[in-house]
Parts: structure tokens; C-alpha cells; sequence
């Protein structure tokens, strides 16, 4: 009997809000990225489609790159219920940690919230603190010149890499060690999330790409070994 198993995987990305951000610029970047890793892709420009439960039953992973402005209520319940029941969902900091601000239940999503870059573009260093983890395997440190996003994050998340504050431009913050990258569990789906990417010319370190697009496969993973509920280990 042959198999009706889709044989490639589906990511939508929705785009949109505040253009300072670069959304679309943005998806030229991953989309044909994830198109070359089998992926089909579609592009939306409107929150509603998260409210079309076929096609959100039938993704894989969601790219939101959809920066501050408003979420309807239904809009965030018909994306929360989809990864909820498995569907991945992955992104950056112009778009998805930076969204939504008056939606804690997106936010607790997530796994954090931005909230503040002491001193805007500046010069910092990024720390790979799990070397052994897929998305940052064979990676070292590096540095970034953008700015560094202080967070509000849930310790629940599994923390693949981090920044350190200098305290130069906030001096009661010195030394805070602060998550940049993390991946965790809502529901069945599978959430990815890197704070580097405030412009598209962020990625152009090669670590901070390499991440992300590791982040993007990775998330939409999670189908077949998706838990009851929890985190994954």
C-alpha cells in the first residue's frame, strides 16, 4: 500500500510590523534557505493566517518575522493552539522576542521577552555555553556588533548560548550573564529562539546565520518525537 506521508516538510512565514527591523529582507535570506533543505515555503504578509486551521494543521514550522505591532486574540490562539499540537516554531529578535507586547501568553511561548540595549550598537561577545548541542555544534565564541538585548526569559529554557553585560552603560547590571540562544518545548511543538538578528546585515556573521538556520531545521523536527508535554531533553 503506498504511504499518503507528505514527503517535504512545510514553513510559513508571517511578516510584517515595524520596517526598522528588515522583515522581508529577512525571508530572502532564510526562505531559500529552507527551500534548498526540501521546505516548502509560503510567505504571508497577514496575521490571518493563523487563523486557517487546515493550513496551520499542516505545517511543520512557523517563522514569525512579525516585529511589535498588535495581535488579535484569535489570531494568537489559532498560533499557539498549532504549536501547541506540534507544529515548530523558530525566529529571532526582529520578530519574535520583539512582538506581541501586550500578549504574555505569546510571550510565555516564546520563552522571553526583550526588554532593553544598554548603549544600542555596540561591540559584544557571544558565548557558546552547550559545544555538545546540534545547533552550535563545532562553534566557538564570537563577537557582534549590534546591540545586545537584555531579556526577561524563562528559566525553564535550555540555554545553547549567552552574552555578558559590561555594566559600562548600565553599571547596576555588571557582569549579568544573559541567554541569546534557546530552544524549548510548548506543548508538543518545538519553539527556537536566537536574540541576534535586530538587522538582516546581522547575519552576516557566520555564526549568527549558522545558528539560526540550524535553529529553523531543528524546530521543525518535532513531530515524531514530540512528549505528552515537557521539555525536551
Amino acid at each position: 500500500m503506498a504511504s499518503d506521508r507528505r514527503t517535504s516538510r512545510r514553513a510559513l512565514f508571517v511578516v510584517g510590523g515595524w520596517e526598522g527591523h528588515e522583515p522581508e529582507r529577512c525571508v530572502d535570506i532564510f526562505a531559500p534557505y529552507l527551500e534548498s533543505q526540501g521546505f516548502e515555503v509560503t510567505i504571508s504578509e497577514s496575521l490571518d493566517s493563523f487563523l486557517d486551521s487546515d493550513l496551520m494543521r499542516s505545517l511543520d514550522l512557523v517563522v514569525p518575522i512579525y516585529t511589535m505591532s498588535h495581535i488579535e486574540k484569535e489570531q494568537e490562539a489559532g498560533l499557539l493552539d498549532a504549536v501547541r499540537g506540534g507544529v515548530g516554531i523558530a525566529g529571532w529578535h526582529g520578530g519574535m522576542a520583539d512582538a506581541f507586547r501586550n500578549n504574555p501568553d505569546y510571550q510565555f511561548m516564546v520563552g522571553g521577552q526583550w526588554v532593553a540595549h544598554p548603549g544600542n550598537v555596540i561591540d559584544y561577545t557571544v558565548q557558546v555555553s552547550r559545544p555538545d548541542d546540534p545547533i552550535t555544534a563545532g562553534l566557538d565564541d564570537f563577537a557582534m556588533h549590534s546591540e545586545q538585548y537584555y531579556m526577561h526569559v524563562d528559566p525553564s529554557n535550555e540555554v545553547l548560548a549567552t552574552t555578558t553585560f559590561s555594566g559600562e552603560y548600565c553599571p547596576w547590571i555588571q557582569g549579568t550573564v544573559m541567554p541569546v540562544v534557546w530552544k524549548r518545548r510548548y506543548g508538543q511543538g518545538r519553539v527556537f529562539y536566537s536574540s541576534l538578528g535586530h538587522v538582516a546585515a546581522d547575519f552576516t556573521v557566520p555564526e549568527a546565520r549558522t545558528i539560526t538556520e540550524r535553529g529553523l531545521v531543528w524546530a521543525a523536527g518535532g513531530r515524531d518525537d514530540a512528549p505528552p508535554m515537557g521539555r525536551e531533553t
